[in-house]
């Protein structure tokens, strides 16, 4: 759920883009595709009323939910409501239940929570949905149904941590040893989680991850836990939370054992300072600010009588290390000292996603006062794209910010311009050549939910085995590919068949004859890798008449959001591409001015779009 807040700003074009193929969007085009592209997420579009909006989170110390907060009240000072932080000072399932019942008996309409026992919780918040009050979930859901989730893909996640670790144990040759792990409690969904994640990660490898221990989230517990982990002669710490990370840290630290490899969750000031002073090697900085925002405004939307289904958004995480504490995900102010000149390449011109990409670089590129230009090809082509990188190199440009079509086909350019100077960031989909950032979605872990849908959808039906088609644009793309893998990963040790991929170049009407002749060979199920195979999947399961196939996609358009309202696809894996945007134009800025990002990878989210 991101507002489009979001004004336009003609950019400017190069005499040579319209000759070789690289488009640049003209400010009414823009508007038009603005207005298409407004999110089914978005702000409340009715008359707001003074709505009272409990916050009630699993304590109120942590800066983490400090940050919530303070995204909350930005929100809330936005559409004129009351939000009331009413969280307990520690993390005690009995004063949670508290604030609870105190906002039922407060007249509060609506309640947000990141529930710190999810069965301990949910009988209050039961009493609380059947008196009438909306529940929306931050961080962590109990088990009771939500008007909506906005929290971290918290497994995920915690296998890039688990992921971290391995390579720097590996990169020091240590290729065994012991690992400890500091978690909250065993019943949090979150931290759950996240630890279930981190040990996926070591499956296979000749670690022995130690039985996990509990410290209550608080730094001093999880310190004295992670010394004893330490007298045991662990190689390797995860802490899952902000007080299990900065107890980790504290106790590396005061064991002057640096070789040990400590990796956390979330970001504080105390977390920062480990890391950058060796004892911590990196942490999973999540968006609490956004999970604030987000569940105000579904909170408010819900209220004035609107659906959502049970939505679960991906409000994304990035990796902090030493070098990029900063976080580059733009949590930090961005001052530009001159006016820059940015290209920004996609891969098209023409799909609502990469149109709505350049909105958030324009918009951003506006309030920074730089020059960005779109100068992206008409269609999805190596060639045209690694001529806009040329076009873009020969015209004076100091950064370019691309989604590549091709990683391996366009490196070569991009190597190029490095070489002289200009800095690289990557949207969407990288390519070959190290880069200054990199802002895209968990392609792989979104993929993974895809197939988790379909299959959701096929059990539900009663439909235990049977052939699945697979549209994709073609074998090279990074982001399209990754996709393909993870959903295909989801229907590991099922009954289905995954039929060989068909590839139709990102366009609707291709995709939609290779879809077609999946439908003639019987498949049960679609899968299509982008907004173009997405539309062409649902255009042929329409033209069928067979609304039991199930079609499932990525991105999100006008014309895919009425396929699925229409009943042709089951739902869709909607990107952020508007925060890619921006953030890309953030980080090209900071790396003009000097700063030092390490290359960062930051997941700016997706959410997974239903019916209404």
């Amino acid at each position: 759920m991101k507002k489009r807040l979001f004004a336009l700003l003609s950019c400017a074009a190069l005499a040579a883009a319209s000759i070789t193929g690289c488009s640049s969007q003209k400010p009414a085009e823009s508007a038009a595709a603005s207005a298409e592209a407004e999110s089914t997420t978005g702000a409340p579009s009715k008359e707001v009323g003074d709505y009272k909006i409990a916050l009630i989170t699993m304590d109120s110390i942590d800066q983490h939910w400090v940050t919530l907060n303070e995204g909350a009240q930005e929100a809330a000072k936005e559409l004129g409501v009351t939000v009331s932080f009413m969280s307990p000072n520690t993390k005690d399932d009995a004063q949670q239940i508290e604030c609870v019942n105190n906002a039922v008996a407060g007249g509060y309409q609506a309640i947000i929570v990141a529930a710190n026992g999810p069965d301990a919780i949910s009988s209050a918040l039961k009493e609380a949905k059947d008196a009438g009050i909306k529940i929306v979930y931050v961080d962590s859901p109990a088990n009771v149904e939500a008007e909506a989730t906005f929290s971290t893909d918290n497994e995920a996640a915690g296998t890039t941590a688990g992921n971290e670790m391995l390579k720097a144990l590996k990169d020091a040759g240590v290729t065994s040893g012991k690992i400890g792990i500091v978690n909250v409690n065993a019943a949090t969904d979150s931290t759950v989680k996240r630890e279930a994640g981190f040990r996926k990660a070591f499956e296979g490898t000749d670690f022995e991850l130690m039985e996990t221990q509990y410290g209550e989230g608080d730094a001093a517990k999880s310190q004295t836990i992670a010394e004893n982990y330490i007298t045991q002669g662990v190689v390797g710490i995860f802490g899952c939370n902000e007080g299990s990370t900065t107890g980790t840290g504290n106790a590396i630290k005061a064991s002057g054992n640096t070789g040990i490899i400590g990796v956390g969750f979330d970001k504080s000031d105390a977390i920062m300072n480990l890391i950058n002073d060796g004892y911590l090697l990196c942490t999973m900085a999540q968006n609490p600010d956004l999970m604030g925002r987000d569940g105000v405004e579904a909170a408010v939307r819900a209220l004035q009588g609107e659906t959502f289904g049970g939505l679960v958004t991906d409000t994304g995480v990035s990796v902090i290390k030493a070098g990029n504490t900063e976080d580059a995900a733009g949590t930090t102010d961005v001052t530009a000292t001159k006016d820059w000149k940015i290209a920004l390449i996609t891969m098209d011109s023409i799909d609502q996603h990469w149109v709505t990409l350049n909105e958030g670089a324009q918009a951003e590129a506006k309030a920074l006062g730089v020059t960005v230009s779109f100068m992206s090809p008409n269609t999805k082509d190596d060639a045209q794209q690694i001529e806009c990188v040329n076009n873009a190199v020969a015209g004076g440009y100091e950064a370019i910010i691309v989604a590549a079509n091709g990683p391996d086909a366009i490196s070569s350019a991009l190597k190029e311009a490095a070489s002289t100077g200009v800095k690289i960031v990557y949207v969407d989909s990288p390519a070959n050549v190290e880069a200054e950032a990199t802002f895209s979605t968990d392609n792989e872990a979104a993929g993974k939910t895809a197939g988790d849908e379909m299959i959701k959808a096929l059990e539900a039906a009663g439909i235990t085995s049977g052939k699945i088609g697979i549209v994709n644009v073609n074998a090279a793309t990074d982001s399209t590919v990754k996709r393909e893998a993870g959903f295909r990963s989801a229907f590991e040790g099922k009954g289905y068949e995954l039929m060989e991929t068909q590839y139709g170049e990102g366009d609707a009407a291709k995709s939609q004859t290779i879809a077609e002749n999946y439908i003639t060979q019987g498949v049960v199920g679609i899968f299509g890798c982008n907004e173009g195979s997405t539309t062409g999947t649902g255009n042929a399961i329409k033209a069928s008449g067979k609304t039991d196939i199930v079609g499932v996609g990525f991105d999100k358009s006008d014309a895919i959001m009425n396929l699925i309202n229409d009943g042709y696809l089951l739902c869709t894996m909607a990107q952020n591409p508007d925060i890619m945007g921006k953030e890309g134009v953030k980080a090209a800025v900071r790396a003009l001015e000097g700063e030092e990002l390490g290359g960062a990878v930051s997941d700016t989210g997706v959410s997974v779009l239903k019916k209404n």
